[in-house]
């Protein structure tokens, strides 16, 4: 499917004005581009460890919007958006308001990024994207298989390879550890995908139990269980906030999980520290990551402060990877 992308040079004081005015003509999917800095409220928000390095702000913005390209002519509409457009220089400096036009298809943001993800291995573990053909020499492998969707979460990322090794060490085993419980219950808060899920219910899990902020990570995670072929009623998804949802707090259980497992980002794990040890069994294993280096320290206090015992720290580039244990007793 091929799309006309129309782009309106303007100014950034102008970008809101001329976002209302293309949704009341209809357009939606507005796409602004500008050089303005994010707000600190604005990175709370959206949790960003890294803020990108732009250009000084010259007060120039770019608002675009997308046609498709289906034979339907859009003159009337596009006089419309001029004839708006120049009604607005009336209340506020739109800048040039020159607009450029270029055809796209939808498969340059919705498939492209799939060159990316190939298969690859995490320890003995093959995870694979679902497009890709198994290999013969791969089939009896201890196979994963992977569509991320809309959400995060292929396996690829440093952070996620961190808390998949964990979690071979804490439900399989190895030379330096043998859990008691080889069927564990686990929670995935900030689920994603699936992935994790997943690899624990393949690892032995008896069942996991999955939040997430975003509705669509619960028909990529039921997908992706689908696909590695498990068993649907071993795997509950809320969609909340932990942090402060006290009836998906509820929901979730109390004292319910031999380990927690959270992939998310360090702003988001230092508030959601206090609510984790009421999640755990006695004994039972908090496993995290997507702490940016320079942020370990801070996350290693809060999860401390919340009453956990800190029982290793692994590095995999910037990346960190905490893992902490609730007492006995």
């Amino acid at each position: 499917m091929k799309w006309n992308k129309y782009t309106i040079e303007t100014t950034t004081a102008a970008e809101d004005f001329m976002s209302s005015m293309l949704m009341e003509l209809g357009i939606e999917g507005v796409e602004i581009e500008d050089n303005i800095p994010l707000s600190k409220e604005d990175q709370a928000d959206m949790f960003i460890d890294f803020l990108p390095e732009l250009p000084p702000d010259d007060g120039v913005s770019h608002v675009s919007f997308y046609l498709e390209d289906n034979g339907e002519d859009y003159t009337e509409l596009l006089k419309q958006v001029k004839t708006e457009l120049e009604n607005l220089r009336k209340i506020v400096d739109v800048g040039s308001g020159i607009i450029t036009s270029d055809q796209t298809e939808d498969l340059d943001w919705i498939n492209n990024w799939k060159k990316f993800f190939s298969s690859f291995y995490i320890d003995d573990i093959l995870i694979k994207p679902t497009w890709e053909e198994l290999k013969e020499e791969d089939k009896d492998k201890f196979l994963i298989e992977i569509d991320p969707g809309v959400s995060f979460g292929t396996g690829k990322h440093e952070t996620t390879q961190l808390c998949i090794r964990q979690l071979l060490k804490y439900i399989r085993g190895n030379a330096e550890y043998q859990p008691k419980n080889t069927a564990p219950k686990v929670l995935d808060v900030g689920c994603g995908s699936g992935i994790l899920s997943i690899v624990a219910l393949k690892l032995g899990a008896r069942e996991v139990v999955g939040t997430d902020l975003d509705p669509d990570c619960m028909t990529s995670t039921h997908d992706n269980m689908e696909v590695n072929h498990l068993d649907l009623n071993k795997g509950t998804f809320y969609v909340g906030n932990l942090i402060d949802d006290t009836k998906l707090q509820e929901e979730v259980g109390t004292e319910e999980y031999d380990i927690v497992v959270a992939n998310i980002l360090a702003d988001v794990i230092i508030p959601m520290a206090p609510v984790i040890p009421a999640r755990l069994k006695k004994g039972g294993y908090f496993i995290t990551s997507g702490i940016i280096d320079f942020k370990e320290n801070a996350v290693k206090e809060a999860i401390e402060h919340a009453g956990l015992t800190v029982v290793e720290i692994n590095h995999q580039g910037e990346w960190v990877n905490i893992t902490a244990r609730k007492g006995e007793s």
